[in-house]
């Protein structure tokens, strides 16, 4: 078998959803998703398509890391080359997974769990009262969901006042003032109060505070035992991220915009978080998130993928989460778009806050390309 075809497609959705197909001289073809990549990572394909034409489609890694070396001064250890990379090796693990008529979780050596609990970011937002917040929680109580996350920095760094009593923030300086880390303090404690025991409650910054700002608020967030504080700092840093997990009880989880497993490997053999958060359809794929993986799991550190891709990309995403030993949940960012149960064949693949891992050859979906194409991309192709 030999690669005759890649190709692309892009939809709207959380950003771009970039779509990659390898298509093969046996009639045999597989999808891939990446995201973050931008219109740049359409081209890196089209560049990258020319060296795979005619080769072997089940040499994945081999194939991976052939054409990360010949890009390394190109940015082939992070960014959108990584991310294009990432499409062609999701949609090389679909190929293969087809041709062998063999779910992609049975090529990585099997599941350790049938079931992939999945967390809901859900919308709560500044200037929400307690019940206002509880009709959110409640949402996501109905569809099952046993964890959530807030984003607890917005509004905060825009230069837009949050409510009419605020003081105007500089959205460049990342010092919280009294008022920001009690508005923080605030969503927090009206969250948590409205999930109960039954549901595990996470906060993301999104990297917006600096040092002494993130250790005062994970400390004074410690009362509301929190599933994990996301990314309080930049992650780059391992010194300041070591330091406020060092200084506080509550659990820190970064990684979402680290690449491969380079990009991973100082923050977890340093121990500067308690748990990762690798964007598998972004940061290298499927095998490259499993070497990730297995590194955190030598320092009993969980495994918590960042996910902001359509239900292709996300159940590639499960396929990994259910052949590791050390995950702990996935995300699941589309709550408020209604397409999300109708861009593929397979119905809402999320029932009860988890995903069942289908048996079915491959990653176990395909693209309703009819739903998907009403959301194309803006100035793309489709599948040329």
């Amino acid at each position: 078998m030999k690669i005759t075809a890649v190709k692309t497609a892009a939809t709207r959705g959380h950003g771009m959803h970039l779509w990659v197909r390898g298509e093969t001289d046996e009639g045999i073809s597989g999808l891939g998703e990446c995201v973050h990549g931008g219109p740049q990572a359409i081209a890196i394909i089209h560049t990258l398509r020319e060296h795979l034409i005619g080769r072997d489609p089940f040499q994945i890694d081999a194939l991976f890391e052939e054409l990360r070396r010949s890009y390394v001064f190109d940015g082939g250890f992070a960014g959108a080359l990584i991310t294009a990379l990432t499409g062609i090796e999701i949609a090389l693990w679909d190929l293969k997974g087809k041709a062998l008529n063999t779910p992609i979780y049975e090529l990585m050596g099997g599941k350790f769990r049938d079931e992939i609990r999945v967390y809901a970011d859900c919308q709560v937002e500044p200037g929400m009262d307690a019940d206002q917040i509880r009709q959110v929680v409640e949402a996501v109580r109905a569809r099952g969901f046993t964890a959530l996350k807030i984003d607890v920095d917005i509004g905060a760094y825009t230069g837009k006042r949050i409510n009419s009593t605020d003081l105007l923030f500089d959205r460049f300086n990342y010092t919280a003032g009294e008022r920001e880390l009690e508005r923080m303090i605030e969503l927090v404690d009206m969250v948590t109060s409205a999930a109960g025991k039954d549901i595990a409650v996470a906060a993301d910054v999104h990297t917006r505070l600096d040092l002494p700002s993130a250790i005062r608020l994970a400390k004074a967030l410690e009362p509301y035992h929190l599933l994990w504080l996301e990314e309080p700092v930049p992650p780059e840093n391992v010194d300041a991220m070591l330091e406020i997990r060092r200084a506080t009880s509550t659990p820190i989880c970064a990684g979402e915009n680290l690449y491969l497993r380079h990009g991973f490997r100082e923050l977890i053999t340093r121990q500067a978080v308690s748990a990762i958060m690798p964007d598998i359809p972004k940061c290298g794929g499927l095998s490259e998130c499993r070497k990730i993986a297995n590194l955190a799991e030598i320092y009993y550190m969980p495994f918590a993928p960042h996910n902001v891709a359509s239900p292709i990309g996300t159940m590639a995403s499960a396929h990994v989460c259910a052949s590791i030993p050390n995950f702990l949940v996935l995300e699941f960012h589309w709550f408020h778009r209604d397409y999300w149960s109708t861009i593929t064949d397979g119905g809402d693949i999320i029932k009860n806050g988890s995903i069942t891992i289908p048996d079915r050859p491959g990653i176990g979906l395909e693209l309703n390309e009819a739903v998907a194409r009403a959301y194309q991309y803006p100035n793309t192709t489709w599948f040329a």
